[in-house]
């Protein structure tokens, strides 16, 4: 059995992996790995792939500065998260604001360190993001809509990292980065319906506290009409093989969503609503493999 300091150790550890969302970083890890060799670099061998030192360093840099930005965002959100999310917010306490704090600057240091074994201009990109994530925390979270739409561009900033690498800027990867950032800018705003007495209480000027919760379910379907638009661009437009399964699920997905937000007034039905489109986001990653299955065994074999 664990004696009481293990135990607590344990649940600190637990609370620091709550705390920068390992989960998350982990799905972005596979998504950064899977979109190079499925997307970015199709014609490179797997093994260079897998085994690209750059690309190791700019995943790693970019899982370390994402981490970062939790542990800020959860510094700055912890009396709102009180009321929103009070068990995590709990679990979160048991790690001291002053070991937040040096995390983030250790975790934000190493990121920009790894990265000048790469290049001066992924310094200079790492060194932005970290500054750009800072400003968002501190400056943009409460402004609405530039709060949502600043959250979603830091969202697919780490693709920008692997993209920029490859030098790849053929029109499909674009369709893809721009459903993927619908999908995210509705999460977001999804997220501010469920977190009203928290953003109330804490003075957040978001749309659904200033313009109401009608016209925030408004844009938000707006925003799930405008993602229907490269869903179709990419079914009729680009051979993306055995995925194009994944967006007709998507359409459907996206229907049931619509109707579901309609009719949802609790914070367990946005938490519901949420849930669907980060299962949509999840998915779309794992489904990357789907746009070449045989690439796999042919590139293995090379």
């Amino acid at each position: 059995m664990f004696s009481r300091k293990n135990k607590l150790i344990l649940l600190k550890l637990l609370s620091l992996f709550s705390i920068v969302r390992g989960y998350n970083i982990l799905i972005i890890v596979f998504a950064q790995y899977l979109t190079s060799i499925f997307i970015l670099a199709p014609d490179i061998p797997l093994r260079e792939v897998l085994f690209d030192p750059n690309l190791f360093v700019i995943v790693l840099a970019s899982a370390g500065v994402i981490a970062a930005g939790y542990i800020i965002n959860n510094f700055y959100d912890r009396e709102k998260d009180l009321i929103n999310r009070p068990q995590k917010t709990m679990l979160d306490r048991l790690v001291s604001q002053q070991t937040k704090l040096t995390g983030y600057f250790v975790l934000n240091f190493l990121s920009v360190i790894l990265a000048s074994y790469v290049s001066f201009k992924a310094v200079l990109f790492f060194s932005l993001y970290v500054f750009g994530i800072w400003f968002y925390s501190h400056k943009l979270k409460r402004k609405p809509f530039l709060g949502n739409f600043v959250a979603s561009i830091l969202s697919i900033t780490p693709f920008f990292a692997v993209f920029i690498y490859y030098k790849n800027f053929d029109e499909v990867i674009f369709v893809h980065a721009t459903f993927l950032f619908l999908m995210l800018v509705m999460r977001e705003m999804v997220k501010d319906l469920g977190n009203l007495r928290g953003d109330m209480a804490q003075n957040y000027k978001t749309i659904p506290i200033i313009y109401g919760e009608s016209s925030s379910k408004k844009i938000i379907s707006l925003l799930v009409l405008a993602s229907c638009v490269p869903i179709y661009l990419l079914l009729t437009s680009y051979e993306i093989g055995l995925m194009n399964f994944y967006f007709y699920a998507c359409l459907g997905l996206l229907l049931s969503f619509l109707i579901a937000l309609w009719k949802s007034n609790k914070k367990t039905h946005y938490v519901w609503l949420h849930n669907i489109l980060k299962f949509i986001i999840v998915a779309g990653v794992f489904s990357i493999i789907l746009i070449d299955v045989n690439m796999i065994l042919d590139r293995l074999l090379w």
